[in-house]
């Protein structure tokens, strides 16, 4: 039966159900609350926001990632893989921090928009540079040799442009705008997905290195569009050298903190290239992609808590502790359904991908567990950052990445893949533990102590 009642902003169908043993359920009555809380959370409003422009994401990149597995194919796949991880671990200095110190310094005075956004400028295109200088010069030394023609196009495209890209989306994470966040993702991973499609239609197999000169292309106008709708809704930037050298010290603390990340999820690709396992390479680096986009309901929900985190950080750790905890019993739920997901579904890789990436199936059963342990490790470290402790993360992280170099030195030339794997599990359980007793260490401690600590 259904009765129609007002309300005060839109007319509501009220659903009656015969439920054996418990009568009559009013649908509304239980829906109803939900959506109106719904309505009235700004976070679940940005979560929706970021989960939908990272669902679109996740069907164009699911989409992306098939053909250009088929476009390159196992091998070039992990020569690719290899470059591209270096090049990420080192990309992550291009900003100094300068995302991560926008949302801290403007997220609770948004007056300091234009100074900030110049330091993100300054830092993306000088520091970028020199990166891209650096691994040019060193870059022979840590992946295979048939990896190195790859850094070139690939250390522009990352170093600059996409870091510019991902900085221009933490802007409007900083103002809450989540809708233009997920557009300015989803517009780079339509355009790298219709550059792939096109590549395939035309060549029908092409090589790594033409794919990153492909790439390049579509980094360089996302970033320009990008830099374009920013200046469009906040103004034009202003330079101050002397704030970005004051900021200096503490975006570095940000820049390490976001390379060990980088290390411990992708230095196992470049210890794969360095002892030419190229093959074993694409074969991992598709299991471990299909983790990395599997992932995106979880990090919508911590994309979308990060700046609150911020604003009640300066009230200190008391204040994020609860934050983290609410976010994890939400991102939890779902780490265990998309870590399920993995596990049950994984047959279907070579059915979609080609069968020369038939092991992938076996790495990603290896692998699916990692969703789950992010959930800890990213709403704990989220509450030590927003307190202000980026230190005691960056501690937990370095230990982290530092164990993940030395577990794949040793367990990669003995076990390929499989080695691979063992570490990163190892790696990111280790670190939901290790951020958690942070978080406890952190809440007994007197705060006048912390203070002189940090």
């Amino acid at each position: 039966m259904t009765a129609r009642v007002p309300d005060k902003t839109m007319v509501q169908t009220v659903h009656t159900v015969d439920h054996p043993g418990i009568g009559r359920w009013n649908a509304s009555a239980v829906i109803g609350p939900f959506v109106t809380r719904a309505r009235k959370s700004v976070l679940l409003q940005n979560a929706a926001w970021l989960f939908a422009g990272q669902g679109l994401s996740f069907v164009v990149q699911a989409f992306y990632f098939i053909v250009l597995a088929r476009l390159l194919g196992t091998t070039q796949y992990g020569l690719l893989a290899g470059a591209i991880a270096l090049v990420g671990i080192a990309s992550q200095y291009s900003t100094l921090g300068s995302g991560i110190l926008f949302l801290r310094y403007v997220g609770p005075d948004h007056s300091r928009f234009r100074l900030y956004w110049g330091n993100i400028l300054m830092s993306v295109f000088l520091l970028g540079t020199l990166l891209v200088v650096g691994l040019m010069i060193f870059g022979h030394w840590l992946v295979g040799a048939a990896s190195v023609p790859l850094l070139f196009p690939i250390a522009i495209g990352d170093c600059v442009f996409l870091q510019l890209n991902a900085c221009a989306g933490q802007v409007f994470q900083t103002f809450e705008k989540m809708k233009f966040s997920a557009a300015i993702n989803l517009l780079s991973s339509v355009s790298r997905c219709l550059i792939a499609v096109g590549m395939l239609a035309v060549l029908g197999r092409a090589s790594a290195w033409q794919w990153a000169i492909a790439s390049l292309v579509v980094s360089c106008g996302s970033a320009c569009v990008a830099f374009a709708t920013v200046t469009r809704y906040f103004g034009l930037p202003s330079f101050s050298l002397s704030l970005l050298i004051k900021r200096a010290g503490e975006g570095f603390i940000f820049a390490i903190s976001g390379s060990t990340t980088a290390v411990y999820n992708d230095i196992d690709k470049v210890v794969l290239s360095h002892f030419g396992m190229n093959r074993a390479n694409g074969i991992y680096s598709m299991a471990y992609r299909i983790v990395n986009i599997g992932t995106m309901p979880v990090s919508a929900l911590v994309g979308a808590a990060f700046p609150r985190f911020f604003r009640e950080g300066v009230k200190g750790i008391a204040a994020t502790v609860p934050m983290a905890r609410a976010l994890l019993r939400r991102t939890a739920v779902l780490g265990v359904g998309i870590s399920a997901a993995m596990f049950f579904c994984a047959p279907i890789i070579p059915h979609l991908v080609g069968k020369s990436y038939a092991e992938s199936v076996s790495a990603l059963r290896w692998l699916c567990l990692i969703p789950f342990f992010r959930c800890f490790h990213l709403s704990a470290g989220d509450a030590i950052s927003g307190a202000g402790h980026q230190k005691f993360r960056l501690i937990s992280q370095s230990i982290a990445a530092s164990g993940n170099l030395l577990l794949n030195l040793y367990l990669v030339p003995r076990y390929s893949w499989e080695g691979a794997a063992w570490a990163s599990l190892a790696t990111d359980g280790t670190l939901g533990i290790a951020n958690w007793l942070a978080v406890i260490y952190l809440s007994k401690r007197p705060a006048r102590l912390l203070q002189t600590m940090d």
